[in-house]
């Protein structure tokens, strides 16, 4: 996609290692790894001589050109098989079909573009399992339907984006990639053999097909389907950013870079364009998926369409995943963290469902909930309902993510600090409640999300 609107208009993917696998040329040069390993595996065979493999890889074919002449035969396989004619001879892609050739080149594409994508997967992985770690007891409030519910901690919020994360990559990386070989009607009449199957694989690097696939869509589907996965992990993560990044909360930024997050027309503005870039790519890559999961109703031994239809989604996916990944790597690596905002921010009604329940031990839900109910309509606090033993002291530390993210410097203003009473929020114990007694069971269910990650890790 080198030098076409992609580039432009997918600013995700733009400069990365993905966008330079997917290109046109890497294209081209996948078509043309191909016929090699097909001329490679016919030679093993004594099928052909041995210099027409070496012939086919050093041929140079330009895209573009390509591209014009493919609308003649409606793929890129046939132009290119007569270029690669001119150099090597006649028996260049004897006994193939072009779909033969297509396939494997795609299929050459994404185990290239996959191996990026794993490893950026990976040092995503690797920054939010840091992140669930030094904020395992951080406290902060918990948001269903965009309200606040209960306290919860930024270490669990972290370790659900890493379970994802590495949920996801574990589905790509089992992702089989096979070499496609089965000639003009998957019979494989022409070449004559099925002894050249597992030479062909072994010569692209693929995996060997049992049989040929050409109306059998499973690999591009299941491809498809793995890369929609991780996108949305991803974009997962990255809305959680743009909601928590909001002005209003203030308890997470993006890492700052020189001219990063700006405004045309707004100079106070500092945009959370990395977490922005990877939900755009996760807001299409599922539609992208579905074109590749509809095209598995491919007809007879040669589908009219389908197969075609493939061609852009495919690729697409795998340069905006690609992009998706390299950027969130960025993006968790460097992420700031305010645990004093997500303090201030916490309002009373949290403590509802853990005040409630202490009540009930004495009264009965019905009467626990109904007395809680009451105190928020009139504003009491929640925290001096409890039996006196329960109580923390008002205007005390919560004796939970105490430690500053040191990412924070400079961001927590005077009256956001622990001492900050009911009516803007502040912490647990200015409720006259500590804190880590109301977010339940998160610390050790970070635990389990650490102990899973080193586990897999071990594999």
């Amino acid at each position: 996609m080198s030098g076409t609107s992609a580039d432009l208009l997918s600013p995700v993917a733009a400069g990365t290692a993905a966008e330079a696998a997917t290109s046109a040329e890497a294209w081209v040069r996948a078509l043309i790894d191909a016929e090699a390993a097909l001329a490679r595996a016919q030679a093993r065979l004594g099928l052909i001589p041995g210099d027409v493999a070496r012939a086919v890889a050093g041929a140079r074919i330009d895209p573009a050109d390509l591209a014009v002449r493919a609308r003649g035969a409606g793929n890129p396989v046939v132009p290119l098989v007569a270029a690669l004619r001119e150099v090597a001879g006649d028996q260049v892609h004897a006994g193939a079909t072009s779909q033969d050739i297509m396939d494997t080149a795609a299929m050459l594409v994404a185990s290239r573009v996959r191996e990026t994508i794993l490893a950026d997967l990976g040092r995503t992985a690797d920054a939010l399992a840091e992140l669930a770690r030094r904020h395992r007891d951080t406290p902060m409030a918990g948001r269903t339907l965009g309200q606040q519910a209960v306290p919860t901690t930024f270490g669990l919020r972290a370790a659900g984006w890493l379970a994802a994360v590495a949920e996801a990559r574990d589905r790509l990386a089992a992702v089989r990639l096979p070499a496609q070989l089965g000639g003009a009607a998957g019979t494989l009449a022409a070449l004559g053999t099925t002894e050249l199957l597992p030479l062909f694989a072994e010569e692209t690097g693929l995996a060997e097909p049992v049989l040929p696939w050409h109306t059998l869509r499973t690999p591009v589907a299941e491809l498809g389907g793995a890369l929609a996965l991780v996108a949305g992990a991803l974009g997962k993560i990255a809305t959680d950013v743009v909601l928590l990044a909001q002005t209003e909360f203030g308890e997470v930024a993006e890492p700052a870079a020189p001219g990063r997050g700006g405004s045309s027309a707004m100079p106070h503005k500092r945009n959370p364009v990395l977490a922005t870039m990877i939900r755009s790519a996760a807001l299409r890559v599922p539609a992208y998926a579905q074109i590749l999961y509809a095209a598995q109703a491919a007809g007879l031994d040669r589908p009219a369409g389908e197969w075609h239809a493939e061609w852009q989604p495919f690729g697409d996916c795998l340069r905006l995943v690609g992009g998706a990944a390299e950027t969130a790597a960025e993006l968790t690596a460097g992420l700031e963290v305010f645990p004093d905002r997500m303090r201030a921010n916490l309002r009373e009604e949290l403590l509802a469902e853990y005040v409630a329940g202490r009540l009930a031990e004495r009264d009965g839900r019905a009467a626990a909930k109904e007395t809680v109910a009451r105190a928020v309509r009139e504003g009491r606090p929640l925290g001096d309902l409890l039996p006196e033993g329960d109580r923390a002291e008002r205007g005390g530390t919560t004796g939970t993510g105490s430690e500053k993210d040191a990412g924070a410097e400079g961001r927590t203003e005077p009256e956001d600090a622990a001492g900050a009473g009911p009516e803007r929020g502040g912490s647990g114990a200015a409720f006259g409640v500590d804190l880590a007694a109301v977010i339940g069971c998160a610390p050790e269910l970070v635990d389990r999300a650490l102990d899973a990650y080193a586990r897999r890790n071990r594999r």
